[in-house]
């Protein structure tokens, strides 16, 4: 671990890992909601199903851009100096 504030190399290398990780979080979001029927994007409006499939596409979002955010502060240390 690097003692002091992260260079602007590693704070890049944060914030592109973060992004990547939300997306592949909120695929398989969108993927467990599928497999469980719950469609977030199917015709029926805001049903019951619909909510939840969001909620599991954010939770899986948030869940990938938390583990990079983790994995960045294991490595480097935190990034806020």
């Amino acid at each position: 671990m690097s003692e002091g504030r992260p260079s602007t190399r590693q704070l890049l290398l944060l914030g592109v890992a973060q992004a990547v990780l939300f997306v592949l979080g909120a695929v398989l979001g969108r993927w467990l909601g599928m497999a469980l029927g719950l469609d977030a994007f199917g015709p029926g409006g805001y049903s019951n199903d619909a909510i939840f499939g969001i909620l599991l596409i954010g939770l899986g979002g948030g869940a990938g851009a938390q583990l990079a955010k983790a994995w960045f502060t294991k490595r480097y240390g935190s990034s806020r100096s």
